[in-house]
């Protein structure tokens, strides 16, 4: 958040804390930005002194009248600006560190109760007792829990057959209908990106805990594709002219899950590492919002035309991500869980990413302001490859196949 709009909005930003539930000392960067403000046009003063004495000392050495006492004054002025500095560097650091925790705006339009906005489909009824993805999709061969453990431990999994054919399906179907009808620019990003990625994207330093870090290298696994996918345009200017930026890529997502432990643990619905195809624009600020109520249309779409039973919620400001000013979750209706599953969350940045990333738009008049930033999932499996092998079983155990995948599997019926 903009350091001048905590300045001049102190009790706004309180009220932002309060509902999103976060724990910032607000009074103490107030203060200390306070007493910045005080060195700086102390320093600022004794800099125009140095100046003026300095000016003053070089006249009198040309007429060989600069006094010793003089010189002494000035080689002291240059030490109280020395410690001035330093001492204004030790607090920048310590408001910047501070600062860094302070979350986003909220959006005039999110509430402090979670809102259902839009609920797409009917949810299926069956003459039989419905499996879940773990019985169904291991009965069929798509899956192996057993192996994935061998390999990785816990919560992993390992598709094979026609079960990896139709997770790359999936990824492919999502791939090439963003990318054909709703102008998406297709990218294939690197997995392990630099630390100042994640703090661009707001991932660092609040959701430290979450990812995976390497012990030798200056890398985190990504947990999402909107992390590289936000920094492509990192310390750029950007002409008003060439956005909107609109950008989709796949990637294994890698989540520690700290904290989630003993929560969904049979099957896939919460796992360390899975697929997703992300999606992440870069606007002008008055064509935000509109970007962005498109970017729902276009995962929801997705899950129009794979029949996918779905609800959007918008989200009450407590349940939001740190960097976002808005967003809505899709979830997925899965039969055999009976649940509701996550499958898509789409927020709005504002100018809170490209801020921290420092790309910017310069108008046609030559002003310069920052971008507004969103991502959102378009979508995430493996939890729409639950939703679709659950809600579509048969009773002799089969799998229909919904009518946009079959071109990529060449089937129809998984049994």
């Amino acid at each position: 958040m903009d350091l001048k709009f905590i300045r001049e909005n102190p009790e706004l930003v309180r009220e932002i804390i309060r509902r999103r539930n976060e724990a910032v000392d607000l009074d103490k960067i107030l203060n200390l930005d306070e007493k910045r403000r005080k060195l700086i046009k102390e320093r600022d003063d004794m800099q125009c002194r140095q100046s003026q004495l300095t000016a003053t000392i070089a006249e009198k050495k040309r007429n060989k009248q600069a006094t010793e006492q003089e010189q002494k004054a000035a080689k002291e002025l240059s030490l109280k600006i020395k410690r001035l500095a330093e001492e204004l560097a030790v607090i920048e650091k310590e408001i910047d560190d501070l600062i860094q925790f302070v979350p986003n705006v909220i959006h005039q339009t999110v509430s402090d109760q979670d809102q259902i906005v839009e609920q797409w489909g009917e949810i299926p009824k069956f003459d039989f007792q419905p499996l879940p993805h773990w019985e169904l999709a291991q009965a069929l061969g798509l899956v192996d829990f057993k192996v994935a453990a061998k390999l990785a431990g816990t919560r992993f999994v390992l598709f094979k057959g026609k079960g990896a054919l139709l997770e790359r399906a999936l990824i492919n179907f999502c791939l090439d209908y963003h990318t054909k009808n709703h102008g998406y620019e297709e990218i294939s990003p690197p997995v392990l990106n630099l630390p100042v990625c994640f703090y661009n994207s707001g991932a660092l330093p609040k959701l430290a805990l979450e990812m995976y870090q390497f012990k030798d290298d200056p890398f985190y696994l990504i947990p999402t594709a909107e992390v590289p996918l936000v920094n492509i345009h990192r310390d750029e200017i950007l002409a008003e002219t060439d956005l909107p930026k609109r950008y989709v890529a796949y990637t294994p997502c890698f989540r520690r899950e700290a904290g989630s432990y003993g929560k969904d643990v049979r099957g896939m619905i919460r796992i360390h590492q899975f697929d997703k195809v992300e999606l992440v624009k870069i606007t002008k600020p008055e064509e935000s919002y509109q970007e962005f109520e498109l970017m729902r249309q276009d995962a929801c779409r997705i899950m129009q035309l794979l029949k996918i039973p779905y609800r959007v919620k918008l989200l009450a400001a407590k349940e939001m991500a740190f960097q976002s000013a808005k967003t809505y979750d899709i979830d997925a209706w899965a039969a055999g869980v009976g649940d509701w599953l996550e499958v898509s969350s789409i927020s709005n940045c504002e100018d809170f990413q490209t801020r921290r990333a420092n790309i910017k738009i310069r108008r046609k008049n030559g002003k310069l302001e920052y971008a507004h930033a969103m991502n959102g999932s378009g979508l995430a499996f493996a939890r729409i490859f639950i939703a679709l092998v659950e809600n579509n079983q048969q009773r002799d155990g089969s799998i229909i196949i919904p009518e946009v995948l079959r071109p990529y599997l060449g089937l129809d019926r998984i049994a």
